[in-house]
């Protein structure tokens, strides 16, 4: 069954355009409104939960992300690409990659600005912190890392590195450098960033792709998927929860509220990293396919025949 490009080449324009309009409505909730900054406060405040707990593979996490440790994912991606003779595929996610890591530097240093409502003052000096640095270099690394396996490496690589994206998301926070809207928003970019590379690549390439049964999802969708919208469900329940009982400042609150507050914040920024896993695997077959069957074409006429 062939998949036209012009539909793979709308669903794609259409994925990039709805993380670029929830990432707006995430800045604008999280920076603009005082509910959004009081639950980033409440979870932040209550981030010695996850700080006391773990903090060596919490520092662990945070310590491995680096420009050098950037760099190296791009040399480990661009090497698995090119020796599979992945060329495209090799600049898509070099661009998924660079693309998303300058979005977050500009966004955060010359965009986006917090609006200070007296919510938390001990950080306002600091100024705004979203997006995160360190989350979206995790994020698009995993993302890129998918991109170039091979089909039967996918699932798994898929699960491990939305993992990964979580708990670097989730050690910002417990170690005070982010608040979860700005893991959350970090997430958004790669996705978007993840969708318009796709875009490009399929505008750019032939026309005609074979999808066949092992480059479609299976359960890694359906656990990314089913997992992320879990995840986010109970961990939005948690802080609905939370906000509703905040009838004292808080400097103020119970331990146990405050508690609430960090692990349904911990929940909801997992179930972001697994959703954005969960949309690049619904999206990769759409893109993949067609370097695939040209490749596998391109090997079967250079193949000399038996006599």
């Amino acid at each position: 069954m062939r998949s036209p490009k012009p539909a793979t080449a709308l669903w794609l324009a259409v994925l990039t355009s709805v993380n670029a309009g929830l990432l707006i409505v995430c800045v604008h909730y999280s920076l603009g409104t005082i509910r959004g900054q009081m639950l980033d406060t409440v979870a932040l405040t209550g981030n010695w939960v996850g700080r006391d707990r773990f903090e060596v593979p919490l520092n662990t996490a945070l310590n491995a992300v680096s420009v050098a440790s950037l760099v190296l994912a791009l040399v480990v991606i661009g090497l698995i690409a090119l020796a599979r003779r992945r060329y495209s595929l090799a600049i898509m996610a070099v661009v998924l990659v660079v693309g998303s890591v300058a979005t977050t530097y500009v966004l955060k240093g010359y965009v986006i600005a917090r609006t200070d409502f007296g919510v938390d003052p001990e950080r306002a000096a600091a100024g705004n912190s979203l997006p995160s640095g360190h989350a979206t270099a995790a994020a698009a690394f995993a993302v890129g890392l998918v991109l170039v396996l091979p089909p039967a490496a996918r699932g798994v690589a898929s699960l491990v590195g939305a993992t990964y994206a979580a708990l670097v998301g989730i050690a910002t926070l417990s170690a005070g450098w982010h608040r979860p809207s700005d893991v959350v928003a970090s997430y958004l970019i790669v996705g978007g960033w993840s969708a318009g590379a796709g875009l490009l690549l399929t505008l750019v390439q032939q026309p005609s792709a074979v999808v066949t049964s092992r480059d479609v999802p299976g359960w890694s969708l359906a656990a990314t998927l089913l997992g992320g919208v879990a995840l986010l469900l109970s961990g939005g329940i948690a802080l609905d929860y939370t906000f509703a009982r905040m009838s004292t400042p808080i400097e103020e609150m119970s331990p146990s509220l405050l508690k609430l507050g960090y692990l349904g914040s911990g929940m909801a920024i997992a179930g972001a990293a697994y959703l954005m896993m969960a949309v690049v695997l619904m999206t990769i077959h759409r893109v993949v396919p067609a370097l695939q069957d040209r490749y596998d074409h391109e090997l079967a006429v250079a193949k000399p025949r038996r006599s």
